[in-house]
């Protein structure tokens, strides 16, 4: 695991998930193995019969003698026809909106899981991070109980 998004599960109601392939320039992928990078604003855009990654900051490695890249320019998403298909058709709908939810290797290849997801409003962030505290001391109580 190079990245989590953190902050996506509690701002978006996320549907479903896909992995995804990223395309990526050699000192990039130096740089993710020393694991920087930023998903804190990154969204993914259809644009025509492509998925682009905007917003995911990759810092320049520092040994890169002459790749010099924008450490914030858009990058392809691989993915196959169909699945483009499904994700352009899904969002279309009213609010639907595709995030990064991690990065990550699998083997040498750079993966991204994509969230489709729906925008929470405030008063539901409240309602899922008080979900979740009641969650966290439900599972430290029965922890106490066994010990």
């Amino acid at each position: 695991m190079i990245a989590r998004n953190r902050r996506a599960r509690r701002d978006y109601d996320v549907q479903s998930t896909v992995e995804a392939g990223i395309e990526l320039r050699g000192s990039e992928v130096k740089s993710l193995r020393e694991g920087k990078l930023n998903l804190a604003d990154a969204y993914a855009v259809i644009e025509g019969s492509q998925v682009i990654l905007r917003n995911l900051h990759i810092p320049t490695y520092k040994m890169a003698t002459h790749d010099r890249l924008d450490p914030d320019r858009p990058r392809r998403l691989l993915l196959h026809r169909q699945e483009i298909r499904k994700l352009t058709a899904r969002t279309v709908q009213k609010g639907m909106t595709l995030i990064p939810l991690a990065v990550y290797f699998k083997g040498k290849l750079v993966k991204v899981e994509l969230g489709l997801a729906v925008g929470r409003k405030k008063y539901d962030k409240r309602e899922a991070i008080a979900k979740a505290d009641a969650q966290r001391r439900m599972k430290q109580a029965l922890k106490k109980d066994f010990q």
